[in-house]
């Protein structure tokens, strides 16, 4: 059964993620399992934005399909999993 997984990514990571020269995420597996085919939402996540944690969200987003997923060389609990079908929205955009 395919998942949709909800994600915060901190700026200096999402940036990277959204011009497309990070086309993979290395998450913790201990509450989910992550497998290809997936679909993740990595939401970009500033916790120096505001006080109130739910505002922090910039309203920028990428929604992609999880084509990988490998523990290999990885921590514990921890896994790699590369990103395809990437596409980038924006909340606050006038288009």
């Amino acid at each position: 059964m395919k998942v949709r997984h909800e994600l915060k990514v901190i700026p200096c990571f999402f940036e990277h993620i959204w011009d497309g020269s990070k086309p993979f995420e290395i998450r913790r597996c201990i509450d989910r399992t992550f497998q290809r085919g997936d679909k993740v939402v990595l939401k970009e996540y500033d916790s120096n934005k505001h006080v109130i944690r739910d505002w922090c969200y910039t309203g920028r987003y990428v929604t992609a399909d999880i084509s990988f997923v490998t523990q290999y060389l990885q921590q514990d609990n921890s896994v790699v999993f590369g990103l395809q079908n990437l596409k980038n929205h924006d909340e606050n955009s006038t288009k």
